[in-house]
Protein backbone atom coordinates (compact mmCIF):
# COMPACT_ATOMS: atom_id res chain seq x y z
CA UNK A 1 0.00 0.00 0.00
CA UNK A 2 1.79 2.86 -1.12
CA UNK A 3 -1.04 5.56 -1.01
CA UNK A 4 -1.39 7.67 1.69
CA UNK A 5 -4.14 6.65 4.25
CA UNK A 6 -7.53 9.69 4.46
CA UNK A 7 -7.04 12.01 7.06
CA UNK A 8 -9.53 10.35 9.74
CA UNK A 9 -12.40 12.77 11.19
CA UNK A 10 -11.43 12.11 15.05
CA UNK A 11 -7.30 12.70 14.12
CA UNK A 12 -8.61 16.13 12.59
CA UNK A 13 -7.95 18.04 15.51
CA UNK A 14 -4.49 16.83 15.60
CA UNK A 15 -3.87 17.96 12.38
CA UNK A 16 -5.54 21.34 13.38
CA UNK A 17 -3.48 22.10 16.72
CA UNK A 18 -0.42 21.28 15.04
CA UNK A 19 -1.14 23.54 12.24
CA UNK A 20 -1.69 26.32 14.67
CA UNK A 21 2.15 25.50 16.43
CA UNK A 22 3.35 25.56 12.47
CA UNK A 23 2.43 29.30 12.32
CA UNK A 24 3.76 30.33 15.52
CA UNK A 25 6.97 29.13 14.39
CA UNK A 26 9.79 31.55 14.29
CA UNK A 27 10.49 31.16 10.21
CA UNK A 28 7.22 31.44 9.30
CA UNK A 29 6.44 34.56 11.82
CA UNK A 30 9.37 36.50 9.91
CA UNK A 31 8.42 35.64 6.59
CA UNK A 32 4.16 37.16 7.78
CA UNK A 33 6.04 40.10 8.69
CA UNK A 34 7.89 41.00 5.57
CA UNK A 35 6.72 43.96 3.94
CA UNK A 36 6.47 41.71 0.51
CA UNK A 37 2.61 40.84 -0.41
CA UNK A 38 1.55 37.79 0.25
CA UNK A 39 -0.96 35.87 2.22
CA UNK A 40 -1.67 36.80 5.99
CA UNK A 41 -1.95 34.15 8.99
CA UNK A 42 -5.81 33.45 8.61
CA UNK A 43 -5.78 32.53 4.72
CA UNK A 44 -2.39 30.26 5.11
CA UNK A 45 -4.29 28.30 8.17
CA UNK A 46 -7.66 28.26 5.86
CA UNK A 47 -5.62 27.13 2.96
CA UNK A 48 -3.91 24.63 4.72
CA UNK A 49 -7.02 23.40 6.37
CA UNK A 50 -9.01 23.02 3.06
CA UNK A 51 -5.78 20.90 1.65
CA UNK A 52 -5.84 18.74 5.20
CA UNK A 53 -5.49 15.82 3.30
CA UNK A 54 -2.94 16.54 0.87
CA UNK A 55 -0.39 17.89 3.11
CA UNK A 56 -1.07 15.37 5.60
CA UNK A 57 0.58 12.90 3.08
CA UNK A 58 4.04 14.02 3.18
CA UNK A 59 3.82 12.29 6.31
CA UNK A 60 1.89 9.47 5.34
CA UNK A 61 4.18 6.67 6.41
CA UNK A 62 3.98 7.57 10.45
CA UNK A 63 0.21 7.93 10.38
CA UNK A 64 -0.21 4.78 8.47
CA UNK A 65 2.30 3.32 11.64
CA UNK A 66 0.09 5.12 14.10
CA UNK A 67 -3.21 3.48 12.48
CA UNK A 68 -1.99 -0.44 12.63
CA UNK A 69 -0.86 -0.20 16.11
CA UNK A 70 -3.89 2.10 17.07
CA UNK A 71 -6.50 -0.34 15.28
CA UNK A 72 -4.50 -3.72 17.46
CA UNK A 73 -4.57 -1.72 20.68
CA UNK A 74 -8.17 -1.63 20.18
CA UNK A 75 -8.50 -5.02 19.42
CA UNK A 76 -6.40 -5.72 22.00
CA UNK A 77 -9.56 -4.37 24.64
CA UNK A 78 -12.39 -5.44 22.77
CA UNK A 79 -13.77 -9.83 24.41
CA UNK A 80 -13.85 -11.72 21.91
CA UNK A 81 -17.08 -13.26 22.36
CA UNK A 82 -17.45 -14.77 19.52
CA UNK A 83 -14.56 -17.51 21.32
CA UNK A 84 -15.92 -17.52 24.71
CA UNK A 85 -19.18 -17.28 24.52
CA UNK A 86 -21.06 -16.20 27.52
CA UNK A 87 -18.78 -18.62 29.17
CA UNK A 88 -15.69 -16.39 28.46
CA UNK A 89 -18.22 -13.55 30.11
CA UNK A 90 -19.11 -14.97 33.31
CA UNK A 91 -15.42 -15.89 34.25
CA UNK A 92 -15.04 -12.06 33.39
CA UNK A 93 -17.25 -10.97 35.93
CA UNK A 94 -15.76 -13.69 38.87
CA UNK A 95 -12.59 -13.15 38.06
CA UNK A 96 -13.87 -8.92 38.73
CA UNK A 97 -15.51 -9.66 41.92
CA UNK A 98 -12.44 -12.12 43.26
CA UNK A 99 -9.74 -9.02 42.38
CA UNK A 100 -12.64 -6.75 44.32
CA UNK A 101 -11.58 -8.39 47.61
CA UNK A 102 -13.05 -8.19 50.97
CA UNK A 103 -11.86 -5.04 52.11
CA UNK A 104 -13.65 -2.70 49.42
CA UNK A 105 -17.00 -4.55 50.16
CA UNK A 106 -16.60 -3.77 54.07
CA UNK A 107 -15.83 -0.09 53.45
CA UNK A 108 -19.29 0.30 51.78
CA UNK A 109 -21.15 -1.86 54.24
CA UNK A 110 -19.41 -0.58 57.33
CA UNK A 111 -20.69 2.96 57.76
CA UNK A 112 -24.44 1.70 56.42
CA UNK A 113 -24.41 -0.77 59.52
CA UNK A 114 -22.74 1.53 62.03
CA UNK A 115 -25.35 4.25 60.96
CA UNK A 116 -28.01 2.15 61.25
CA UNK A 117 -26.88 0.78 64.73
CA UNK A 118 -26.23 4.50 65.65
CA UNK A 119 -29.93 5.39 65.23
CA UNK A 120 -31.38 2.79 67.16
CA UNK A 121 -28.89 2.50 70.07
CA UNK A 122 -29.91 6.48 70.58
CA UNK A 123 -33.26 5.97 70.04
CA UNK A 124 -33.64 3.36 72.76
CA UNK A 125 -31.02 5.23 75.06
CA UNK A 126 -33.04 9.07 74.78
CA UNK A 127 -36.50 6.76 75.42
CA UNK A 128 -34.56 4.93 78.60
CA UNK A 129 -33.45 8.22 79.66
CA UNK A 130 -36.97 10.35 79.37
CA UNK A 131 -38.18 6.91 81.16
CA UNK A 132 -35.95 6.37 83.48
CA UNK A 133 -33.04 9.32 84.28
CA UNK A 134 -31.49 7.82 87.28
CA UNK A 135 -30.85 4.59 85.22
CA UNK A 136 -27.61 3.97 84.30
CA UNK A 137 -28.33 1.84 80.98
CA UNK A 138 -29.61 4.88 79.37
CA UNK A 139 -26.73 7.02 79.50
CA UNK A 140 -24.30 3.88 78.05
CA UNK A 141 -27.38 3.19 75.33
CA UNK A 142 -26.89 6.60 74.25
CA UNK A 143 -22.73 6.36 74.45
CA UNK A 144 -22.60 3.51 72.60
CA UNK A 145 -25.37 5.42 69.55
CA UNK A 146 -22.89 7.94 68.90
CA UNK A 147 -19.70 5.92 68.93
CA UNK A 148 -21.37 3.94 66.53
CA UNK A 149 -21.53 7.30 64.40
CA UNK A 150 -17.97 7.75 64.58
CA UNK A 151 -17.13 4.01 63.64
CA UNK A 152 -19.24 4.63 60.65
CA UNK A 153 -17.83 8.38 59.62
CA UNK A 154 -14.13 6.80 60.37
CA UNK A 155 -15.48 3.69 57.67
CA UNK A 156 -16.48 6.57 54.88
CA UNK A 157 -13.61 8.28 55.37
CA UNK A 158 -10.94 4.66 54.29
CA UNK A 159 -13.51 4.13 51.65
CA UNK A 160 -12.90 7.38 50.26
CA UNK A 161 -9.59 6.60 50.50
CA UNK A 162 -9.53 3.60 49.11
CA UNK A 163 -11.48 5.01 46.15
CA UNK A 164 -9.26 7.05 45.03
CA UNK A 165 -6.49 5.17 45.28
CA UNK A 166 -8.18 2.59 42.71
CA UNK A 167 -8.87 4.98 40.51
CA UNK A 168 -5.13 6.60 40.22
CA UNK A 169 -3.79 2.60 40.05
CA UNK A 170 -7.03 1.81 37.33
CA UNK A 171 -6.04 5.29 35.07
CA UNK A 172 -2.33 4.33 35.11
CA UNK A 173 -2.57 0.59 34.16
CA UNK A 174 -5.17 1.80 31.12
CA UNK A 175 -8.63 0.72 29.78
CA UNK A 176 -8.93 -3.16 31.36
CA UNK A 177 -7.47 -6.28 28.97
CA UNK A 178 -5.01 -3.45 26.98
CA UNK A 179 -1.17 -4.20 26.93
CA UNK A 180 0.30 -1.51 28.81
CA UNK A 181 3.36 -1.74 26.33
CA UNK A 182 0.95 -1.64 23.37
CA UNK A 183 -0.28 1.27 24.60
CA UNK A 184 3.17 2.88 24.93
CA UNK A 185 3.69 2.24 21.67
CA UNK A 186 0.32 3.88 20.62
CA UNK A 187 1.67 7.12 22.22
CA UNK A 188 5.15 7.10 20.93
CA UNK A 189 3.75 6.34 17.22
CA UNK A 190 1.19 9.11 17.65
CA UNK A 191 4.12 11.76 18.68
CA UNK A 192 6.34 10.35 15.89
CA UNK A 193 3.15 11.51 13.20
CA UNK A 194 2.56 14.95 15.07
CA UNK A 195 6.75 15.37 14.51
CA UNK A 196 6.76 14.26 10.75
CA UNK A 197 3.37 16.15 10.04
CA UNK A 198 5.31 19.15 11.77
CA UNK A 199 8.58 19.18 9.87
CA UNK A 200 8.12 17.45 6.65
CA UNK A 201 4.36 18.65 5.66
CA UNK A 202 2.73 21.88 7.45
CA UNK A 203 5.91 23.70 7.38
CA UNK A 204 7.45 23.52 3.42
CA UNK A 205 3.33 23.71 2.91
CA UNK A 206 3.19 26.77 4.79
CA UNK A 207 6.71 28.61 3.76
CA UNK A 208 5.75 27.14 -0.54
CA UNK A 209 2.50 29.55 0.21
CA UNK A 210 4.12 32.45 1.34
CA UNK A 211 4.92 33.68 -2.19
CA UNK A 212 3.12 36.83 -4.18
CA UNK A 213 -0.49 36.17 -4.12
CA UNK A 214 -1.54 38.11 -7.56
CA UNK A 215 -4.41 38.86 -6.31
CA UNK A 216 -2.83 41.26 -3.90
CA UNK A 217 -1.06 43.12 -6.56
CA UNK A 218 -1.19 46.95 -6.74
CA UNK A 219 -1.02 46.47 -10.17
CA UNK A 220 -3.98 44.90 -12.42
CA UNK A 221 -4.20 42.24 -14.28
CA UNK A 222 -2.63 42.32 -17.89
CA UNK A 223 -1.21 45.73 -17.51
CA UNK A 224 2.30 46.12 -18.08
CA UNK A 225 4.89 47.65 -15.29
CA UNK A 226 6.74 50.47 -16.19
CA UNK A 227 10.53 50.09 -16.43
CA UNK A 228 12.92 51.00 -13.68
CA UNK A 229 14.19 54.31 -14.64
CA UNK A 230 17.05 54.01 -12.14
CA UNK A 231 18.39 49.84 -13.29
CA UNK A 232 21.18 49.21 -15.75
CA UNK A 233 20.79 48.92 -19.05
CA UNK A 234 17.73 51.78 -19.59
CA UNK A 235 17.91 53.81 -22.41
CA UNK A 236 15.38 56.60 -23.12
CA UNK A 237 13.96 55.62 -26.43
CA UNK A 238 14.50 58.03 -29.10
CA UNK A 239 11.35 60.14 -30.09
CA UNK A 240 10.84 62.38 -33.23
CA UNK A 241 7.62 64.59 -33.28
CA UNK A 242 5.44 63.85 -36.45
CA UNK A 243 5.04 65.73 -40.28
CA UNK A 244 2.74 68.68 -39.91
CA UNK A 245 0.96 70.48 -42.50
CA UNK A 246 -0.37 74.03 -41.89
CA UNK A 247 -4.21 74.20 -42.95
CA UNK A 248 -3.31 77.73 -43.99
CA UNK A 249 -2.63 79.12 -47.32
CA UNK A 250 -1.61 76.12 -49.91
CA UNK A 251 2.42 76.50 -50.77
CA UNK A 252 3.76 77.11 -47.03
CA UNK A 253 5.52 73.94 -46.72
CA UNK A 254 6.86 71.76 -49.39
CA UNK A 255 4.88 68.77 -50.67
CA UNK A 256 6.45 66.58 -47.74
CA UNK A 257 6.48 68.90 -45.34
CA UNK A 258 10.44 70.06 -44.13
CA UNK A 259 11.31 73.13 -45.81
CA UNK A 260 9.04 75.70 -45.35
CA UNK A 261 9.27 78.37 -48.33
CA UNK A 262 7.98 82.23 -48.71
CA UNK A 263 4.43 82.03 -49.88
CA UNK A 264 3.99 84.67 -53.12
CA UNK A 265 0.81 86.49 -51.71
CA UNK A 266 -0.82 88.77 -54.40
CA UNK A 267 -3.57 91.13 -53.26
CA UNK A 268 -7.05 91.05 -55.07
CA UNK A 269 -7.91 92.82 -57.71
CA UNK A 270 -10.05 96.12 -56.80
CA UNK A 271 -11.94 98.72 -58.88
CA UNK A 272 -14.05 101.14 -57.21
CA UNK A 273 -17.59 100.69 -58.09
CA UNK A 274 -19.30 103.48 -60.37
CA UNK A 275 -21.29 105.91 -58.44
CA UNK A 276 -23.18 108.45 -59.85
CA UNK A 277 -25.01 111.09 -57.48
CA UNK A 278 -28.82 111.79 -57.68
CA UNK A 279 -28.51 114.85 -59.25
CA UNK A 280 -26.45 113.74 -62.42
CA UNK A 281 -28.73 112.86 -65.48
Amino acid sequence: MTDAPHLLAEDRPDYERILDEALRDTTILDALRTPEHHLNAEQLRTKAMLAADTVAAAAGPEYRHYLGLRDDLARSGRPDRAAGGLGSELSGRLRADEGAGLFPVLTVLAPILSWAAAALLLLIGYLLRAARPALPLGRSVVTAGWAAIAIGIAAMAVGIVGLLLTALRDSSAGPAGQDPQLAADVAEARRAWHTALLDRALLPYLHANLGSDPALSTHPAGRPVPPEMLSPGYSRPGYSSASFTSPGVEGLTDPEGREPRTAEFTGPGYTAPGFTGPDEV
